[in-house]
């Protein structure tokens, strides 16, 4: 067996953690004005974002609310922007999410 090394840079400036698919509930306003609402799967999160994964398309720019736990009374809410949504092969979208300096 060889030893294989990689000299592929991490280009993360935080710590991420994988979400295993965990549902959050997510709040946007579209580009009609109507305030959406969603339970999405939050794919990763780190403290200078999330990456989700949802149905629908969000437009980047898009300001949103990623709220964890709603149910629960010590719910946590997190205000971002949508700075990437791309559609995967099927059919769903990776939505990233930058949070608002002061959110973290």
């Amino acid at each position: 067996m060889s030893d294989i090394t990689s000299n592929e840079e991490d280009r993360r400036q935080s710590f991420r953690l994988d979400m295993e698919k965990e549902l959050v509930d997510i709040v946007w306003t579209d580009s009609a004005g109507v305030e959406r609402q969603k339970k999405i799967a939050c794919l990763d999160f780190s403290r200078g974002g999330l990456k989700i994964d949802c149905d629908q398309a969000i437009e980047p720019q898009s300001q949103a609310v990623v709220i964890f736990k709603a149910a629960n009374p010590n719910s946590q809410k997190l205000h971002g922007r949508v700075i990437r949504c791309i559609k995967q092969d099927n059919g769903w979208f990776e939505i990233a999410l930058r949070l608002d300096e002061n959110a973290q």
